[in-house]
């Protein structure tokens, strides 16, 4: 009995040892493929700061094309996309009642012009009677200066008697002033003539104004692109009514195009304007500088203009999809390595440094100065010529250190 309880406490005791020692075994440290690691080699030397963003090309002049008038869509005949010139109809709207006060504009014009042509024949007609009135007074005039002239000689003569000569002489200056009344008359009348005339050539004239405004009116309901381009949008539909002033279309120019690109708020205090900057279409990068940095920031991003500095590549037009690098800095002498995940500039992120075996990695606390695109500045924690794991291992987030296999 005593050796099987003697027994018994050996076992107890050996269990509790084993358990003890088992505690103070350190984990086992994880195994990595190293094809699956994106390894990166700790350098010194010029580093490129750059600011990535993602937007599109949009032209650098776009046309806007708006109804002139209250229409309706009859007819598209060109759809986004398609290249247009000057005279190329993209839509016809139609305004019944715009046809209407068209015709009623030509028919006022006629009839207004009908309007002077009479009132020139009026005007010819009164005219006449004035000269036939002034050749009238003119005549007896003429017969009273004949009788004046003979009563003159009588008179000195001393054949006829001075009132009779006095009577014959105030008929004739009588007849006289009437002359001159007549003549003066005449001109007034010519002058009213003339008057009249313009004020109804006027109205003709306002009258063939607002037929013509109408006669374009109805020629804007074949709405045209007015420039040479390529029709970017069409917000219209068959059947759809628009009001004067409407947007119906937009035509870039695609040969003139800049890029537009939204760079997170946090980044977009490095950039100024005049940096340099390439644009990759995914068919080809062109360079580039900003000229302008929009003031306001929408969904956490802020648009920054890009101008284009180089040939276009095949297949650049509006609204195609491209990415930018903007470069915003450029140190001389600094330590970086390629950039990790979740790193911010002055922030501290932890990485495995590679063993010089290759067999294995260390986790390191590495002090990071300024950030790029792909790169970051080392400031404490490794040392040029060092091997780092960038790749995503959060997996392994408890533990040290890993090993390669």
């Amino acid at each position: 009995m005593a050796r099987r309880g003697g027994w018994i406490a050996a076992s107890v005791l050996a269990v509790s040892a084993a358990s003890i020692a088992l505690g103070r075994l350190k984990p086992a440290v994880p195994e990595v493929e190293w094809s699956t690691v994106w390894p990166d080699t700790v350098k010194r030397g010029p580093m490129v700061r750059q600011v990535r963003g993602i937007g599109a090309l949009v032209a650098e002049e776009t046309v806007i094309i708006s109804a002139v008038t209250d229409g309706r869509v009859e007819r598209i005949l060109i759809r986004p996309g398609t290249k247009v010139n000057a005279d190329s109809v993209i839509v016809i709207l139609s305004n019944p009642e715009l046809d209407q006060l068209t015709l009623d504009a030509g028919f006022q014009v006629r009839m207004a012009e009908a309007r002077i042509t009479d009132l020139n024949v009026r005007l010819r007609s009164e005219t006449l009677t004035y000269r036939a009135e002034l050749a009238r007074v003119e005549a007896d005039y003429a017969q009273a200066k004949l009788r004046l002239d003979r009563d003159e000689t009588l008179f000195r003569e001393s054949l006829i008697i001075e009132l009779n000569y006095k009577l014959v002489k105030a008929t004739a200056e009588e007849l006289w002033r009437r002359v001159l009344i007549e003549r003066e008359r005449l001109d007034i009348r010519a002058e009213s003539v003339e008057a009249q005339i313009a004020v109804q050539r006027s109205e003709i004239d306002k009258l063939k104004a607002l037929h013509q405004l109408k006669l374009s009116q109805v020629e804007a309901l074949r709405v045209r692109a007015g420039v040479e381009g390529v029709l970017q949008d069409l917000p219209v539909q068959v059947g759809q009514k628009l009001a004067a002033g409407s947007i119906i279309a937009k035509v870039a120019q695609p040969t003139r195009l800049r890029a537009e690109l939204r760079i997170p708020e946090t980044q977009v205090k490095d950039i100024v304007i005049g940096h340099s900057a390439e644009i990759d279409t995914r068919n080809g990068v062109i360079p580039g500088s900003v000229v302008r940095i929009d003031p306001a920031a929408r969904e956490g991003t802020v648009t920054v203009d890009v101008r284009l500095e180089g040939a276009l590549p095949a297949g650049a037009r509006p609204d195609l999809s491209v990415d930018g690098m903007i470069v915003v800095e450029r140190l001389s002498d600094v330590v970086y390595v390629g950039r990790p995940a979740s790193s911010h500039p002055g922030g501290v992120v932890s990485l495995f440094r590679i063993d010089p075996d290759l067999k294995g990695a260390q986790r390191v606390r590495v002090h990071v100065g300024k950030t790029s695109v792909n790169m970051i500045e080392v400031r404490d924690g490794l040392r040029v010529g060092d091997q780092v794991v960038l790749s995503d291992l959060s997996a392994w987030d408890g533990h040290d250190r890993i090993a390669f296999k």
